[in-house]
């Protein structure tokens, strides 16, 4: 059975492409747990096994990837209906929902998930939590000016909030030219709906990593084997 942390990643990408339909236009999510997929996706369709495939890529690391494994993009605004999603997650919970966006990626994960028919999650059996929030912080999308005058709020929302950075210490930039700050709840998330809801009311923050009823699938590898949780 897999036990290496890229044996899980490639167990749960031999299942979940199996989601994946010839003539489709589907969704490619960001992140190390996804590219083992992306590298089976990209050996299928040079082998004929799948054929007519077209993704939107989360991410232009994703794009990168994809290019150099001969898996045809497109974009949302040209497909706006997606028959699949296929990305990683943080953590899952319980009924599936979901913390994303340490790969720096949620806005766009969160519009290509909300325009899936059906959203397939894979991930490792370290992401199961009980509890969202226990983990991983909660990723929080924010435009750059005033940045900081978040940083009370997300408080008072009982995180302890911090500005990503990259390994050289300046801030991290999305794709999309925005900043993240992570905020890492102690004690877990008691309602992440209500935390949620007051983080889309805010003005400023474009979007968060709390992804709440929208994963139909996840596909979860273990030491012990493959187990696929649906909601």
């Amino acid at each position: 059975m897999p036990t290496t942390p890229d044996d899980l990643k490639r167990a749960a990408a031999l299942r979940a492409i199996e989601y994946i339909a010839s003539g489709t236009v589907i969704g490619l999510g960001t992140g190390s747990t996804v590219r083992p997929l992306l590298a089976l996706l990209g050996e299928r369709l040079a082998a004929g096994a799948l054929r007519d495939v077209v993704a939107v890529p989360t991410s232009e690391d994703t794009a990168t990837r994809c290019r150099v494994l001969g898996i045809p993009l497109t974009t949302l605004d040209e497909h706006p209906e997606l028959a699949l999603a296929v990305d990683g997650a943080d953590e899952v919970g319980p009924r599936l929902d979901l913390i994303k966006g340490l790969g720096g990626a949620l806005l766009r994960e969160k519009l290509v998930a909300r325009a899936a028919k059906r959203f397939v999650i894979v991930a490792d059996a370290s992401k199961r939590v009980r509890k969202l929030g226990t983990r991983s912080p909660v990723p929080v999308e924010v435009v750059r000016f005033g940045w900081s005058t978040h940083l009370a709020f997300f408080g008072k929302l009982g995180a302890e909030p911090a500005l990503r950075r990259t390994a050289a210490g300046a801030p991290f930039v999305t794709d999309d030219g925005h900043l993240i700050v992570d905020c890492r709840f102690p004690r877990g998330i008691t309602d992440p709906r209500a935390v949620a809801r007051a983080l889309a009311r805010r003005p400023g923050i474009v979007e968060d990593g709390l992804f709440l009823g929208m994963a139909h699938v996840a596909v979860v590898a273990g030491a012990s084997g493959v187990a696929v949780l649906k909601r």
